[in-house]
């Protein structure tokens, strides 16, 4: 860096999504779709069940739905959801005839051909489709007249720990980013028979909590190291013992009697929140490293997943801090501007008066409503939530221009925050993401995202972020704000390991990804995958500068010759290598090599990319077709790998305990004397965050 690394100026981005946020506003969902022309009939969302297991660093998240059709006609099931975040479909699976088949990953125009000649011949089949970062699409041919259709849809994704606090999202809002997708069709918002969600978390560190913001009803369990958590129709009638009543209570914070109407009594599920489940560690856990590898044969490479969670000693910055609010005012925000403004009114009033603001507005061109800093005393902040209030949202995203004004005029002595108030879905003006990469290049500062809401434009996002060297926090409309608010604040105020690298020596690896690190922030846990030769003793070490000064950690540990517990891990590796070409596809351009690479990987590890899709026909006709059944037999592994583990204690992970590679503790929300307890504060502010969190007033 140019400037001290003390002083580094720091950018936040807050994005957001397009469904409505505030109470009475219907939110759009992720559901069945019909289209608004052609007088089609619509079908049923009978069933809805969702089962998440959570073990080893990783989530595999299983949908079972019952496709419903009571007309004397058949008709094609088509439904979307968005993309979780660092998600890919690995599995899809229909009950043609009564049997599952599992469906395989061929090249999208192929997989689109074989679909729709099917399709046209009357013939069982479905498709599962990526619409780039905004949407999964499953389409399902025929759902027969009077019958039902079963189909599995699976996903897997890394799960992070961030200060502590892990955190998993089952997003059901639909981010609303594709106007013509939408003008198009209409979703069938609700479950008409069953809905439930059924998570398992194993943990071999111990967690002292689990809470769900906005499903106040879900029952939560301990058993064991196992944690489980249930919502469905069934859960305000379900019976709970005296033993289970202290951890269902601790949920019960904030109490809506209509919203407890529609998420748990009657027949109908809404499909239109996002389910937000926040675990947290114990404190005075120890700086670790963990390992989870999957080498089915001594003698052939095998797979890695290195997950470092530090216990570094970074310190607090004590310069003063300014915070620059870029907010997006385009006409997308009319339904949700009344909580934009409330946010930005409750963290002006959080602001003490030594510190400095700007507000920066844009839509079709920005324009800067406070010209120059202003401080935060009482009569400013007051002034200032007044003039934002009163805006009314119109005209197009030009989130460049926008993002542009606030880089000018930094002060190089303070640090610096910016705070990007948008989904990241560019419209007008410079839309290309080399431009915005260049534009953040070409200034010494750090760019912290906060994507908010399902289909952000999180490949831009992220690349800004990643260009800078910052970090990027994704929020739902379900997650507690203030405890990500805090939860980024101690990553902004604290010291960063800049230049962060990890070598390993004494074994070949090769395949690493990621390839570039960037910088580690306090709480901040980092991930690695990659391959290696053969197993043996290893030394591995985090390099990396705080304030200029060179410090490195390290230990050593044995890399297994054989190892089979984890099989899901070949996935993983696959889809972070994907996302590294993918973005730098986005950053210079299209690649004919690169293209070609992604849809090797999604053929070879069976994964839905952009590139590639998942097709089910009947057996005979993948046989016809010269079909490979290579995700039948993976599946079958990874089946087989997951019965076993579910029925074993859980495995601890650590392979640095021997030599450890920190000697402090890790971070958490609850830190020493003179702190805030930032969990407290996310079990008991949504009271004061009404609008904030997007709930309706609560009835008291």
């Amino acid at each position: 860096m140019k400037a001290k690394f003390n002083k580094i100026m720091q950018i936040s981005i807050l994005g957001t999504c397009v469904a409505a946020f505030a109470g009475g506003m219907s939110a759009e969902a992720a559901g069945l779709l019909t289209p608004k022309q052609g007088g089609l009939p619509a079908l049923d969302i009978k069933n809805h069940n969702v089962k998440v297991v959570a073990e080893d660093g990783y989530t595999i998240t299983t949908i079972t739905q019952f496709f419903s059709n009571p007309h004397n006609q058949d008709l094609e099931a088509v439904y979307s959801f968005p993309v979780p975040e660092k998600a890919t479909v690995s599995e899809f699976t229909m009950w043609i005839d009564g049997k599952p088949i599992h469906g395989e990953v061929l090249e999208k125009k192929r997989a689109k051909q074989v679909y729709e000649e099917q399709k046209a011949a009357g013939n069982d089949t479905g498709i599962t489709e990526k619409n780039s970062f905004k949407t999964f699409d499953i389409s399902v041919s025929p759902v027969r007249a009077g019958q039902e259709t079963k189909i599995r849809l699976g996903y897997i994704q890394s799960a992070h720990v961030d200060t502590g606090i892990g955190r998993y999202v089952y997003p059901l809002e639909e981010g609303g980013v594709d106007e013509q997708k939408m003008s198009f069709w209409t979703a069938k918002e609700t479950v008409s028979s069953d809905f439930s969600f059924d998570m398992v978390l194993r943990s071999a560190y111990p967690v002292d909590g689990i809470r769900l913001p906005n499903h106040p009803h879900a029952k939560v369990v301990q058993k064991g190291n196992d944690w489980h958590v249930h919502i469905g129709n069934d859960s305000n009638n379900a019976e709970v013992s005296d033993s289970e009543q202290a951890l269902t209570i601790s949920n019960n914070i904030q109490i809506d009697e209509e919203e407890a109407i529609k998420h748990n009594n009657g027949s109908v599920y809404s499909l239109d929140t996002d389910i937000v489940v926040y675990y947290r560690h114990a404190d005075n856990l120890p700086g670790s490293v963990d390992l989870v590898t999957y080498k089915p044969e001594s003698d052939k490479p095998g797979t890695f997943m290195l997950t470092v969670t530090p216990g570094m000693d970074l310190k607090p910055i004590t310069e003063g801090k300014d915070w620059i609010f870029v907010l997006d005012i385009s006409g997308s925000m009319k339904a949700k501007y009344h909580t934009l403004a409330e946010g930005v009114s409750r963290a002006l009033k959080k602001m003490s008066p030594n510190e400095r603001f700007r507000i920066v507005l844009f839509n079709n061109r920005p324009s800067e409503i406070t010209n120059g800093f202003i401080n935060a005393t009482e009569q400013n902040v007051k002034h200032y939530i007044n003039k934002v209030s009163n805006i009314n949202p119109d005209n197009g995203t030009n989130v460049f221009a926008g993002l542009k004004m606030a880089l000018n005029g930094l002060d190089s002595d303070r640090t610096s925050a910016i705070i990007l108030v948008t989904d990241g879905v560019a419209n007008v003006g410079v839309t290309k993401q080399k431009k915005f990469i260049e534009l953040v290049e070409s200034t010494d500062v750090r760019l912290f995202t906060f994507i908010m809401g399902n289909s952000a434009n999180r490949p831009l996002l992220n690349s800004m972020t990643d260009a800078s060297g910052g970090f990027a926090i994704s929020v739902s409309n379900s997650d507690d704000i203030v405890g990500k608010i805090l939860l980024a604040k101690s990553k902004v105020t604290h010291e960063s390991l800049h230049g962060s690298k990890v070598k390993i020596k004494g074994i070949r690896t090769y395949d690493v990804t990621p390839s570039k690190i960037g910088s580690l922030y306090r709480g901040q846990q980092l991930v690695v995958f990659g391959h290696y030769s053969k197993g043996g003793k290893a030394s591995v070490s985090l390099e990396g500068k705080i304030s200029g000064e060179h410090k490195e950690y390290s230990t050593n540990f044995t890399f297994p010759e054989k190892s089979l517990d984890n099989p899901e891990i070949e996935r993983l590796w696959a889809y972070s290598k994907i996302e590294e070409l993918t973005n730098e596809i986005n950053n210079f351009g299209e690649n004919a090599d690169l293209k070609q690479a992604i849809t090797d990987l999604g053929v070879q590890y069976s994964l839905v990319t952009d590139n590639t899709s998942m097709v089910v026909v009947k057996e005979e006709v993948f046989k016809k077709l010269g079909i490979e059944r290579k995700n039948h037999q993976r599946l079958q592994r990874e089946f087989k790998a997951q019965q076993k583990r579910a029925s074993t204690p859980v495995v601890n992970r650590r392979v640095d305990a021997q030599k450890p590679m920190f000697n402090n503790t890790r971070p958490t929300t609850r830190g020493g004397a003179g702190s805030v307890d930032a969990w407290f504060l996310v079990l008991m502010l949504p009271f004061l965050l009404i609008a904030f969190s997007a709930r309706r007033p609560v009835r008291r």
